[in-house]
């Protein structure tokens, strides 16, 4: 079947098959929060983008196989409720952005910043460091070699804008720079972004409204 990211609470995984890489997309709730596990075709080994919440749900997605690491997002509570169960459950190695990680109150094994590498089998991938919506948030980039890149941008970058900055127009203006430079300036068009919430969209769908985002302040 076609992936779509198309997923709801209580709702079965979307998977999206790549050469070397499997990742599939779940929502959790109680804020439909997206996890995703990305799974090494070559060696079966597991990472899981943010332990959001429903643990349970999340170990099953797992499986038997295990999960070797559990990379958190950003600080937000929503992004990391059940990431005590299931780093307790699999042992997992915990990552997260260095400016955040003292505001996760599960303890982080690897303090990430920007251009470290996160391996998951022989899969590699890369984390930028972009700042506003937390000071420390992080969103890693697979460059299929097969094909064209995926991120994963946590609460920084949706369908439509960047993340909640509250309002703070210095936070705003980082966060959109950030995003611009170390997303938007280094990728091509049909990188596909996988988003901590709902849909997911592509880089090209988006490039086109960054002016607007900007001159709206939002």
């Amino acid at each position: 079947m076609t992936y779509t990211g198309a997923v709801t609470v209580g709702g079965p995984a979307d998977v999206h098959e790549l050469t070397d890489l499997m990742i599939s997309k779940v929502a959790v709730g109680p804020m439909d929060n997206n996890a995703y596990l990305l799974r090494c075709r070559a060696t079966g080994a597991q990472l899981l983008v943010d332990a959001a919440a429903e643990p349970q749900t999340l170990l099953s997605l797992i499986g038997e196989d295990g999960v070797e690491s559990v990379v958190t997002t950003h600080r937000h509570g929503d992004h990391w409720s059940a990431l005590a169960e299931v780093a307790g459950s699999t042992g997992a190695r915990t990552y997260a952005g260095k400016e955040d990680a003292e505001g996760i109150p599960v303890p982080t094994d690897v303090l990430v910043e920007d251009g470290d590498v996160i391996t998951v089998g022989e899969v590699e991938l890369t984390a930028r460091h972009l700042v506003g919506h937390t000071p420390g948030s992080i969103a890693l980039v697979y460059d299929d070699p097969h094909g064209h890149p995926h991120v994963f941008t946590g609460d920084c970058l949706f369908p439509g804008g960047v993340g909640n900055t509250h309002q703070d127009p210095e936070a705003f203006t980082r966060l959109l720079t950030d995003v611009e430079t170390k997303l938007f300036g280094r990728l091509p068009d049909e990188t596909w972004v996988y988003p901590g919430h709902g849909a997911d969209t592509t880089l090209g769908a988006e490039r086109p409204h960054l002016a607007e985002w900007r001159a709206r302040g939002w």
